[in-house]
């Protein structure tokens, strides 16, 4: 999933018995029923145009900033906000709160289709070799991926939701979302109103920026030098939203990272001859990349590590999954859960179509392909309970995992060890997403089913919505890794495909040194936070630091100077803040995001 929000708020309590008499209280006590409107046209119509707009967002946003970001509270929002309106003005049947409910699965269905590869391991593809995806081929590709994630989540929904109520924070947040907006019209009109106001301002941003070309988009107000250690104050809206969101412990540990990398490393690196050329952002993270990627590959691996006992759990998974014992007596909840034979259907389509696509696109030998399928499942579990536990998806750590298992099955092809490990990622954020979803169902009574039908649109939303902004954005490998998309997911994909690919020794001994260095520290980080969970806020965040090292700084400044003006704000004045933050950050985020896809892809389709 996306970066933890800020929002989140805790679980309700437990429902205890046995498992029969747990589903029973929630179709008895909390289920709406078969006939209160759901899954309607107008919640799907809204859903995939949200969504797919979301979805551009987000393929900015991380093609800039590594981060992806929430997609269901800003779509809620938008969609009380549109259909209120609309109510209001020609007497329409109003927009009620299961609606809004499967809208949000559309929507964040579409809204996480960048999670399929698009800002990581795909254009990491593309700086490693001389690919070109065919608008068919990325479309397709990402489509089976995300089906197939969306069939895994079946079997697990109802042993990690109903049975063990797993909490999925992001979930929990989108319903507590959902029944605010429904239930207090006036602070739910200000919201959508606030967030409307901030899309405006970031849009305007764009046209006064990137159209009119009144500003530019860089400004150094620390001087040349500083200039070219990336050191600048960047004319954006985006980033500042997005800090606002991310948390006062990421945003900050960025801005270590940034200070610590572009102001004390480079000049160093610089100096000893390991960066070489201009001084600018593309030259310098060629050499801060090795850094960066090792701390957070270590950080990763070991935090996936601690959380053993969630693999071991997954294996549980799996034999619930096979297992043929059903519910003693009657099941009341037989027509409204998804059977587990659709999961069976879905995965002899949808994995086959997977294995077979890794052959004709990448040239993937077909039992390479097997174990890539076979491997997604069991990591779509281990993601999924995470998700459920943390509210983190770790798809990265993971991926990285899948890197390191196919760089020794497959040596020297690069090709081969991103795309299986883009396979494993995209089932797994799919599959997470779906269950955060189905979370927030549970909660506020939906019928499972309409949510599971909701995912499909959402699904075809995203990708007809994200492939084509992509191959306008970037038309080429050129278009990554510089200073308009820095694209840090990539850059630390391509690092350790790289490395596995050419050895360590092919890289300047700095860089060695760095590859050192930087794991030590990961790995430091996330045992100094495990020893210490009562100051963890205190501790940097491994994954943000390590990021820093691969953006620029003046994306980091950004950053904490959202973050900070945030946490300011929720400190002094509480209210206001739940009021203003989120609805503000998205608004910054969505508007100027969405006017920059559609000013880049109007410059790359009249202006040349």
């Amino acid at each position: 999933m996306a970066a933890p929000s800020d929002e989140g708020s805790s679980s309700p309590d437990i429902i205890q018995g046995t498992p029969e008499e747990i589903e029973r209280h929630w179709y008895e006590k909390i289920y709406a029923g078969d006939h209160v409107r759901q899954l309607t046209v107008r919640s799907v119509i809204t859903g995939m145009l949200l969504g797919g707009l979301m979805a551009l967002s987000n393929l900015y946003v991380s093609l800039k900033t590594g981060w992806s970001l929430g997609v269901t509270v800003t779509a809620a929002i938008l969609a009380f906000g549109i259909w209120t309106l609309l109510t209001n003005v020609f007497r329409l049947r109003p927009f009620g709160p299961l609606e809004n409910n499967a809208m949000q699965s559309v929507a964040s269905a579409a809204g996480y289709m960048t999670g399929g590869g698009t800002v990581a391991a795909i254009p990491a593809l593309m700086m490693v070799s001389d690919y070109k995806f065919t608008y068919l081929g990325m479309t397709v590709w990402i489509t089976v991926l995300a089906f197939l994630g969306v069939f895994v989540a079946i079997p697990l929904k109802r042993q990690m939701i109903n049975i063990e109520q797993l909490r999925f924070p992001t979930g929990v947040a989108s319903a507590e979302t959902v029944k605010s907006l429904h239930a207090h019209g006036a602070e739910a009109t200000s919201k959508a109103t606030n967030l409307g106001l901030a899309g405006a301002f970031g849009g305007v941003i764009v046209v006064l920026r990137d159209a009119l070309h009144l500003f530019k988009e860089y400004i150094p107000i620390f001087g040349k030098t500083a200039a070219g250690y990336t050191f600048q104050l960047e004319a954006s809206s985006i980033l500042i939203g997005a800090g606002a969101l991310m948390g006062i412990r990421a945003a900050l540990s960025q801005l270590v990272g940034a200070v610590l990398c572009y102001g004390v490393l480079a000049p160093w690196a610089y100096s000893q001859g390991a960066i070489t050329g201009e001084l600018k952002y593309r030259n310098i993270v060629s050499w801060s990349v090795w850094i960066g990627s090792s701390m957070m590959l270590t950080a990763g691996l070991l935090e996936f590590a601690l959380k053993w006992r969630q693999v071991t759990r997954a294996f549980r998974d799996i034999a619930h999954i096979f297992s043929k014992k059903k519910p003693a007596g009657d099941d009341p909840l037989e027509h409204i859960e998804v059977p587990t034979s659709w999961f069976l259907i879905g995965l002899a389509v949808f994995g086959p179509a997977a294995i077979a696509l890794q052959k004709v696109l990448f040239d993937i030998p077909l039992w390479m392909g097997t174990i890539a399928v076979l491997m997604s499942l069991l990591i779509a579990i281990v993601a999924a309970r995470s998700t459920g536990e943390t509210d983190t998806t770790p798809t990265g750590a993971m991926g990285k995992l899948v890197q390191l298992i196919f760089g020794g099955l497959h040596p020297g092809n690069m090709t081969t060890n991103l795309m299986t490990a883009q396979a494993c990622g995209g089932v797994a954020i799919h599959s997470s997403d779906l269950l955060t979803d189905l979370k927030s169902g549970y909660l506020l009574g939906a019928k499972p089913r309409h949510q599971f039908f909701a995912q499909f649109f959402g699904v075809i939303a995203g990708s007809f919505a994200v492939v084509p902004a992509y191959m306008l954005l970037v038309p080429d490998a050129s278009a990554i890794g510089g200073d308009r998309f820095p694209a840090p997911g990539a850059q630390s994909w391509a690092a350790v495909a790289k490395l596995l690919a050419k050895g360590v020794s092919s890289l300047h001994i700095t860089a060695q040194g760095g590859l050192v260095v930087g794991g030590i520290v990961g790995i430091a980080l996330v045992l100094l936070a495990a020893a210490m969970p009562k100051q963890k806020q205190w501790i940097p965040s491994p994954m943000a630091l390590g990021l820093a090292f691969t953006m620029p700084a003046w994306n980091s400044i950004s950053i904490a100077l959202g973050a900070m003006a945030a946490w300011a704000l929720q400190k002094k004045k509480p209210a206001l803040a739940a009021m203003l933050v989120v609805p503000v950050a998205s608004g910054f985020i969505a508007g100027e995001s969405l006017l920059g896809v559609f000013v880049g892809m109007y410059k790359a389709l009249f202006a040349g």
